[in-house]
């Protein structure tokens, strides 16, 4: 089934948008992906119609807007192929998900324990397990990768050990598109007895997400790259593991029971959703997820694929053009240099065309000094993109290439 890839884009206001005149190429979806017109209503349709707390009022109101909430955890629920919808924990996105798994997990370490994370890692999947690491005592080991990008794996297996307690790595490589083989690496950390966390931001977009395929104990995503708001995401977890680990933020909602000197936690979800959550948010989240589900994902796929393979045989035949990032296996995106020419003037140069693109260290600095560089220019592709836009890149590329000769 092909996909009506102009239908699709005209779900989207934003895209008829101009920039100086010029229509929008949005080429920075790993960034944030742009909001369909399904969940801008979503979300008005809330605040105009339905707008009150959650799990408190006595009031019709509140009972609407709970309703509205709970349904929009059953439908990631269902999306990710979780067990139970508790396992769905409401966050402010990947970041916030990844610090309440890292913050319990320093409470659990000790000094001789290990934490294994790759050299592709966000510094949201990396900073959190040195400060985990470092208020516990325990050792932060790092698996490199090849200069293709794709991860080591036989460094990965020498580096797992009877000590490592917790191995992270994320789905896709925000800043090269690399996807890891996270059902194997997964396996192999079971079988030392580490628990799994899988960072999701950039994997779940792509689709076909199935949590109990992976095997992973924690996976981690953010609604606003998956068409959704932003300041909402997911924390997925095993019931079984959610339900014994430590908490991290502590208030309202999450307790059970309080005296002036002690406290008790409640149960799943509720003793790790700590305060008022995003209502509005998880709304909007769940209304992205229905609308994603209804899409076929296969054709999707294929859509994205062709998008990377022209981009990539155009990128190849451009004097001047260095690729960061060729692993064989990889969703759309192209990282790139351009000889001469800092990746920032290349942005500014490019937006002055309506290109959209990313520049700077895609917040993965180390993975950039690995490369021995400061950053790239990274254009990332999504479903409503299109092939045109692509041939839009290249010819803002040449502008570029001319003005900074």
């Amino acid at each position: 089934m092909s996909l009506d890839v102009a239908a699709l884009r005209a779900q989207f206001p934003i895209l008829s948008k101009t920039v100086d005149g010029k229509p929008l190429v949005y080429l920075d979806n790993a960034a944030t992906t742009q909001k369909p017109q399904a969940v801008i209503d979503a979300l008005v349709d809330f605040y105009t119609g339905t707008n009150a707390n959650v799990h408190r009022g006595a009031h019709h109101l509140s009972d609407e807007a709970t309703r509205r909430y709970e349904n929009a955890r059953t439908s990631v629920a269902t999306f990710i192929n979780a067990n139970v919808r508790e396992e769905v924990i409401w966050t402010a996105g990947t970041t916030e998900a990844i610090n309440i798994v890292a913050n319990g997990l320093s409470q659990l370490l000790a000094e001789g324990d290990e934490v294994m994370v790759t050299e592709l890692e966000h510094h949201a999947n990396l900073v959190t397990w040195q400060q985990a690491c470092r208020r516990s005592g325990a050792t932060l080991n790092v698996v490199p990768i090849f200069d293709s990008g794709e991860l080591d794996v036989e460094a990965f297996d020498r580096l797992l050990s009877k000590n490592t307690k917790l191995v992270a790595f994320p789905h896709v490589s925000n800043a090269l598109g690399t996807v890891n083989p996270i059902k194997a690496l997964t396996q192999k950390a079971k079988a030392v007895g580490a628990w799994v966390l899988v960072d999701g931001a950039q994997g779940i977009a792509h689709g076909g997400v199935d949590v109990q395929d992976i095997g992973c104990d924690f996976y981690a995503f953010s609604g606003h790259k998956l068409f959704g708001p932003t300041g909402i995401g997911c924390l997925w977890g095993k019931k079984e593991v959610l339900e014994t680990w430590p908490v991290w933020q502590v208030g309202g909602e999450m307790i059970k029971d309080v005296t002036y000197h002690e406290a008790t936690w409640g149960a799943l979800p509720n003793r790790l959703e700590a305060g008022t959550p995003n209502i509005a948010g998880a709304i909007g989240m769940g209304a992205a997820v229905d609308w994603f589900s209804a899409l076929d994902i296969n054709a999707l796929h294929a859509h994205e694929q062709k998008l990377l393979a022209y981009a990539t045989e155009q990128a190849e035949a451009f004097d001047g053009m260095r690729i960061i990032g060729t692993a064989p296996n990889k969703v759309g995106v192209l990282s790139f240099l351009l000889e001469g020419a800092h990746p920032a003037d290349v942005g500014f140069i490019l937006d002055r065309q309506g290109v959209a693109i990313r520049t700077g260290d895609n917040c993965a600095q180390p993975l950039m000094k690995r490369f021995g560089i400061p950053g790239t220019a990274r254009a990332s592709f999504s479903i409503y993109n299109t092939l045109e836009e692509v041939d839009s890149l290249f010819a803002a590329l040449k502008k570029a290439k001319m003005m900074l000769a």
